[in-house]
């Protein structure tokens, strides 16, 4: 499997606070058959936050351009894609 970065995908999507569960799922499922598309050992998405018209989500890939490819594939738009080369937790005050 080839080396996967964890990224930030910042989507602006008008109204998407206020889409119903339902409405939700099919985007989820957009994006699971992007990813299956794509190939898993390229592509993961752990989790989406949303708040107002943006979605903020995590996902490891091994590029920028998979990333661009999956919005392309699920039709979910990208605003801005951040690399995040290190996590700061709780956990981090042990070491």
């Amino acid at each position: 499997m080839a080396h996967m970065k964890r990224y930030l995908i910042e989507r602006d999507i008008p109204g998407i606070g206020g889409m119903s569960l339902v409405e939700l799922c099919g985007a989820a499922r957009a994006s699971n058959r992007a990813i299956e598309q794509i190939g898993m050992g390229t592509i993961q998405w752990q989790h989406s936050y949303v708040a107002g018209d943006r979605t903020f989500c995590i996902y490891l890939a091994t590029s920028e351009e998979v990333i661009r490819r999956h919005a392309e594939l699920s039709g979910m738009p990208v605003s801005r894609i951040i690399e995040i080369p290190q996590i700061v937790d709780p956990l981090t005050a042990n070491n």
